[in-house]
């Protein structure tokens, strides 16, 4: 009997040990460690804060850091190698491409989200309904300094009072995309205007203001919509205002573009960063549209995922 016994302890403490290795073992090729460094457009940030805190909840070992330099200066990081991803609101320019080029940085663009720029005024503000491409060119080209300073110079019914203008700085994707699709060139605009890289600020200085006017993109209207006012704008046709379906469709024109990340191919030797770029992709749909961007057709995500394998395969 007492045999029987000691056979049976034995056999027990026998499974509980391999239960312990089955279970250490599969915590060794489930969980990942490291630090993942992602910086650049302010607007991208919602999307990649939104997939970084489910991410943790799935590999919560990984550290993801994201910082809000903007598009221009996280391409700036980006290509002297201190960043795995780059946030941005516009492709990468010539000068960062040759700038990435020299330090031996090669990278794959991937399209995330779309997203509609919101141009805002005040909720006192009771005279503004819409504009057009046009009256946007005449308040932020660069010949508008010192000379369109007063709301009725737009529309002669618009109060005589001064137009406080807030926007994205220079650094800014955002900046970038709304010059070339208003003034028709990017980063050409006048220069009188409070600028941040910090959307929140902009919000802060609009909500604080009757007589301001900004732009910014439309997931910082989303989280204030009850302290902004939206206003359409006419796209040679009617006016329209920036939603899921007219960015998407494309009648929010001329001021809906896509959204992207950049994927720096040294961190592709790092399998956290892997799975973090599949994880994204594959959650951008649900994740974009909670932040109040668009999401991509669902082919085009199966794209990127093809894309960013191959990108893995050639970086390996």
């Amino acid at each position: 009997m007492k045999k029987l016994v000691f056979i049976i302890s034995l056999a027990i403490v026998a499974i509980s040990c391999g239960e312990k290795k089955e279970k250490k073992e599969t915590s060794e090729t489930t969980f990942l460690e490291g630090t993942i460094k992602v910086d650049g457009s302010s607007t991208v940030f919602p999307v990649t804060e939104a997939v970084a805190e489910e991410f943790r909840a799935v590999q919560p070992k990984v550290k993801v850091t994201i910082g809000v330099s903007g598009t221009g200066g996280g391409f700036k990081k980006f290509s002297r190698g201190e960043t795995n991803i780059s946030n941005a609101s516009r492709p990468i320019k010539d000068k960062e491409i040759a700038a990435c080029e020299e330090n031996n940085i090669s990278y794959l663009e991937l399209e995330v989200a779309y997203d509609g720029l919101a141009v805002l005024v005040n909720p006192e503000n009771d005279w503004v309904d819409s504009f057009t491409v046009e009256e946007l060119k005449k308040i932020w080209e660069p010949a508008a300094q010192g000379v369109i300073m007063k709301w009725n110079q737009i529309r002669p019914e618009w109060p005589n009072e001064e137009i406080h203008l807030f926007g994205p700085g220079v650094a800014s994707g955002t900046y970038d995309y709304f010059t070339e699709a208003i003034v028709g060139k990017s980063g050409s605009s006048r220069g009188d205007f409070t600028a941040s890289e910090d959307d929140h600020v902009l919000v802060q200085g609009i909500v604080g203001d009757k007589y301001a006017l900004g732009f910014f993109g439309l997931a910082y209207y989303a989280e204030n919509k009850d302290k902004l006012t939206l206003i359409g704008v006419n796209n040679g046709e009617e006016v329209v205002k920036p939603t899921l379906e007219t960015v998407s469709n494309g009648t929010y024109r001329p001021l809906s573009r896509p959204l992207f990340i950049y994927v720096n191919s040294t961190s592709i030797k790092s399998p956290e960063v892997v799975e973090f770029v599949n994880f994204y992709i594959d959650n951008a749909t649900e994740l974009s549209e909670d932040v109040g961007y668009i999401p991509l057709p669902s082919e085009l995500y199966t794209k990127q995922k093809e894309n960013f394998k191959a990108f893995v395969e050639s970086n390996k």
